[in-house]
């Protein structure tokens, strides 16, 4: 039961930590678009190298939360992320993920385990 409870709490917090850096990331280009007169396909490789860098952020905090089994973890946060933003984006606008998408959330995938063995490793050395 108590490993059950660090596993939720670590992805509560890699989910929380993703969508707080997405926001600001969000916030931030688009007051470069408003103030600027870039468009927004010149931010296209930035905005994906910070959506995996946030992936992976999550994944090392829910790897550091949860103390073991970092790859499961991140594999659970970045599954989590994906179904969170599949039901958004099926149930706001009826749509599910395209081809491009998909390769784009099995990246994620990737990157948030990464981040999940970091996380434990890292955080396994602090405290012993």
């Amino acid at each position: 039961m108590e490993e059950t409870k660090q596993v939720g709490k670590g992805v509560l917090y890699g989910l929380v930590a993703i969508f707080a850096a997405m926001l600001l990331t969000s916030l931030a280009i688009s007051l470069l678009l408003t103030v600027t007169s870039m468009e927004e396909s010149s931010f296209s490789w930035l905005i994906t190298a910070l959506s995996f860098l946030s992936l992976f952020v999550g994944g090392f905090i829910s790897g550091g939360k949860a103390k073991e089994k970092g790859w499961m973890i991140g594999a659970l946060t970045a599954v989590c992320f994906s179904l969170i933003i599949l039901l958004f984006q099926y149930l706001g606008f009826g749509k599910t993920f395209t081809s491009g998408q998909l390769l784009f959330h099995l990246g994620f995938l990737g990157v948030s385990m990464l981040g999940g063995i970091f996380g434990v490793n890292v955080k396994g050395s602090r405290s012993a």
